[in-house]
């Protein structure tokens, strides 16, 4: 008896994917590219017809992908309910399907979700900014409109002088840092939590939980509608080509900027890192030792983040500018930061079921907050 083909679909908030061709319980797929961009690797599609079957799915070309060294130890992420994501048994050959990605998984259910992360919905985000503006002291902005229309959210407290700015997916396709920013609304919007409750007291907190919902939506890797890098856009930005940095750099220099964390999430290295503004031409050694100060508090508080593995830092004066927290940086003279998370798991502290997941990402928020308070004790 043959058995009917599975059938997948990606006509969704983030999806993407393009099907080369099923068979069964197998198929072979690719990954398009950002929208006028030759990005490439984010994933997201629904399986349908697939209860009790062993799927096989293999994803080719991926030695064409943006980041090729995102694939070897990397395990799909895969949900049936779309509430828990776990991780589907997946393998990278680089010298097959010029690099092949083969995920293989037996749902119980009839349907299973299959992402790069897990996703974080543009309707989520919604629900998360309707929230927080209606708890008590908090401030909504619109900050400004992307090129497809959309909203760049910004939500305000706190009545302290210390001006504080995290924002997160400049590259829409790291969901893992919205899902960072969850933890943190929830931690800085609660009442009756100490380290929500110092922070607004000390600080005035400017929260953007996502700038770029069009990439988001769009199922882009690392663009906004126009194939546009916007972490390359902070030296000049333009209301043409990148409207949603634009916007936050603007409402940063009404407000000034003295601590900003930009949160991200890296395809590459498995583990929790932080990146400075080493190289920038008014560096001096005392804004470098905010930094560094911060990272030690972060890396006493928490197992989950290190300071041994992450980027290579910039030579003196070689810093790109067009970089946001180099430009955030030189700019205002502030303590700034970029947040990586892995799309893998930390290999420090590995989890088998799920790797580096929403949760994780979320109680790394709150001790990224305890940190903050820490550090704002001794500044």
């Amino acid at each position: 008896m043959t058995q009917t083909n599975i059938v997948i679909d990606a006509a969704f908030d983030s999806g993407n994917i393009e099907v080369v061709s099923i068979d069964g319980a197998k198929a072979h797929l690719r990954i398009p590219n950002d929208r006028n961009s030759e990005f490439a690797q984010w994933f997201h599609f629904r399986v349908s017809g697939a209860a009790g079957r062993e799927l096989e799915l293999t994803i080719d070309q991926l030695a064409d992908s943006a980041y090729p060294e995102g694939w070897p130890g990397y395990h799909s992420c895969v949900s049936e309910d779309r509430s828990f994501w776990g991780r589907a048994e997946s393998s990278y050959n680089k010298t097959a399907g010029s690099g092949t990605l083969t995920i293989r998984y037996t749902p119980a259910s009839d349907m299973a979700w299959f992402a790069y992360f897990a996703p974080y919905s543009i309707e989520r985000h919604n629900d998360l900014v309707a929230e927080a503006a209606s708890m008590p002291g908090v401030d909504y902005r619109r900050l400004g409109e992307t090129l497809d229309g959309r909203s760049v959210d910004c939500l305000e407290m706190g009545e302290g002088e210390t001006q504080v700015w995290f924002y997160a997916r400049q590259h829409p396709g790291e969901s893992m840092a919205e899902w960072w920013m969850e933890g943190a609304l929830e931690v800085l919007t609660d009442p009756a939590d100490p380290v929500g409750r110092v922070l607004r007291k000390k600080c005035r907190l400017h929260v953007v939980p996502n700038c770029n919902p069009d990439g988001s939506f769009r199922g882009h890797l690392r663009t906004n509608a126009n194939g546009v890098n916007l972490n390359r856009e902070w030296a000049d930005p333009s209301a043409e080509r990148s409207p949603e940095v634009l916007a936050i750099r603007n409402a940063m220099d009404e407000s000034g900027v003295d601590f900003a964390m930009d949160v991200h999430g890296d395809e590459a290295i498995a583990a929790v890192f932080l990146a400075g503004f080493e190289g920038i031409p008014s560096w001096t050694d005392e804004q470098g030792e905010r930094m560094y100060r911060y990272q030690r508090i972060l890396a006493r508080r928490t197992p989950d983040f290190q300071t041994a593995k992450g980027y290579p830092k910039s030579a003196a004066g070689k810093a790109n500018l067009t970089i946001s927290t180099n430009q955030v940086a030189e700019r205002f003279g502030a303590c700034a930061m970029t947040l990586e998370m892995p799309f893998k798991d930390n290999d420090d502290w590995p989890d088998p079921d799920q790797g580096w997941s929403p949760e994780r990402c979320k109680l790394l928020a709150r001790e990224c907050l305890a940190a903050l308070v820490e550090w704002l004790d001794d500044n």
